[in-house]
């Protein structure tokens, strides 16, 4: 079910990252999701979360359901973040969760072999305790300063995925956190099999644009 190429040009947002488009956000969202869809994006992790985000239930299973519907229509895989009884509820492809989240071990316990798990690390203490888990990759970062997580860490720079690579460890990564067109192509450079973004594809003016200018850096 999981192949590092999935990982290629991989799009985080929730209805919060939509904010700054004028109109309902929701719906933004999920017009967003489906140009970057139409455009080549290789996975969709539908983060609902921090200042603006929905709070009611209800409404993030349905905004969840929209977009993994979208997702399958374009046949890109859908991942949720942290929320795993919201992942197994829409069948969600996949689920990443963070250091401070459900351990993996309880996510496979209730997932199964149904659903790939990503895991955040950002430090090689980390990425160590992260090898001896049943994730499927590790999503690494922030590698740059970023605004798009209110509790994002300080930034690790490309170093990180060098000396992971220079350790021989053969994970497969995806970097994130204050990843444009100008500086994706030094992260895959540095080892990474792909680039998460969140505001390079939600602020961007011309999404047809973006996808390939951030998909041109492979």
């Amino acid at each position: 079910m999981f192949s590092p190429s999935i990982l290629s040009l991989y799009f985080i947002a929730g209805s919060q990252d939509c904010r700054h488009i004028p109109g309902n956000k929701v719906q933004n969202l999920l017009s967003l999701l489906e140009k970057n869809l139409q455009n080549g994006i290789s996975c969709f992790q539908f983060r609902e979360k921090g200042q603006g985000a929905l709070r009611d239930e209800a409404a993030i299973r349905l905004l969840a359901a929209e977009c993994r519907s979208l997702c399958r229509q374009y046949s890109v895989p859908f991942v949720v973040n942290n929320d795993v009884p919201l992942a197994i509820s829409v069948g969600a492809d996949g689920i990443h969760v963070g250091q401070k989240d459900m351990p993996v071990a309880e996510v496979r316990k209730l997932c199964g072999d149904k659903m790939f798990i990503g895991l955040s690390v950002g430090n090689m203490a980390e990425v160590s305790a992260g090898l001896d888990t049943d994730s499927d990759y590790f999503g690494i970062g922030p590698i740059f300063a970023t605004q798009s997580k209110d509790d994002a860490a300080a930034a690790t720079g490309c170093g990180l995925i060098e000396n992971i690579r220079k350790a021989g460890i053969c994970k497969p990564l995806v970097a994130i956190g204050g990843i444009d067109a100008h500086n994706a192509g030094a992260v895959r450079a540095a080892g990474a099999d792909g680039i998460a973004v969140i505001s390079a594809l939600t602020r961007a003016s011309d999404v047809k644009a973006a996808v390939r200018q951030l998909l041109a850096q492979e």
